[in-house]
């Protein structure tokens, strides 16, 4: 099992000792995010004026939002980075088959070049004896 960090972070003007497997600099990190949000709302006239229940319930709304639209967007990464993995995939073996068909072709371009060579010779030879027969 994981050990756990404790330390004190400082949300919207108190301390709270908190613990948690993630490290010290993620749980300050995590209260910063926090913090700045609080104070984007306490900005808002209309924010300061809502009752502490109120204040409370709109800020985690608003964490909430942002988590969902984060994992929204981080969905749609992984989607279209699976979608480009597969394609990688299927790009990867069409050029294996690629190759191999290439492979193949000059393998029997060889044997071609081969055969016409064997061929060539043959020319020779029999035009040889066609010469050798007419005098």
């Amino acid at each position: 099992m994981a050990e756990k960090n404790h330390t004190e972070v400082l949300i919207d003007g108190k301390v709270y000792h908190l613990a948690g497997v993630e490290g010290e600099e993620y749980l300050h990190k995590v209260a910063t995010y926090i913090n700045n949000r609080l104070e984007e709302f306490n900005q808002i006239e209309n924010f300061r004026k809502q009752s502490g229940e109120n204040r409370n319930l709109m800020v985690l709304l608003n964490i909430a939002d942002d988590y969902f639209k984060a994992k929204k967007q981080a969905d749609l990464l992984s989607e279209e980075m699976e979608a480009k993995d597969k394609e990688m995939y299927d790009l990867k073996h069409e050029m294996i088959a690629a190759q191999v068909q290439l492979e193949n072709m000059e393998k029997a371009m060889k044997e071609m070049q081969t055969k016409t060579y064997d061929l060539q010779k043959q020319i020779v030879k029999l035009e040889t004896e066609l010469d050798g027969r007419k005098r």
